[in-house]
């Protein structure tokens, strides 16, 4: 599905459920990881994971879109669309849309850099997201120097 049949599927279901018209834009987002579309308050377009289409059904992929645009006509009708609103919850359950994304199919633990600093007194192992000035920090044991190791490569901080 291209963003231009997206589009058209989105002012379709506002029409039909809503019986209102949708008149921004509607693309996809590939950068979006943890949920399943996003109603951008700033300039009212909404954008859709692809993945709901690629790991689930069709059905799946109307009820995000019934979603954001409750988020969409509750805004732009002067309400707030926050998700915890009993009009939005309302609203959501009259047009049959998805409370929740379903979780991605096939996702891999992304793998991070870690940074490895040993105390060179007690050789108490550090590891760190980012790197740290060594001569401004000192071990937290025994306050002796630390020292630059290596870069490990895991999904999770090391042990």
């Amino acid at each position: 599905m291209t963003d231009e049949e997206l589009q058209r599927l989105v002012e379709q279901i506002s029409r039909e459920s809503f019986g209102k018209e949708f008149r921004h834009r509607a693309v996809f987002n590939s950068r979006l990881r943890t949920t399943g579309g996003r109603y951008r308050l700033q300039d009212h377009n909404i954008e859709i994971n692809p993945r709901m289409l690629t790991e689930h059904d069709e059905a799946t992929l109307v009820g995000v879109i019934k979603h954001e645009l409750c988020h969409y006509h509750l805004h732009l009708g002067g309400q707030s669309g926050q998700h915890r609103t009993v009009a939005f919850k309302k609203l959501l359950k009259q047009v049959g849309g998805l409370r929740y994304a379903p979780a991605p199919v096939n996702q891999k633990p992304r793998v991070r850099r870690w940074y490895l600093y040993i105390c060179t007194n007690c050789q108490q192992k550090y590891y760190r997201a980012r790197k740290i000035d060594v001569t401004k920090m000192v071990c937290g044991r025994c306050h002796g120097r630390l020292a630059w190791q290596k870069i490990v490569l895991a999904p999770t901080r090391p042990h």
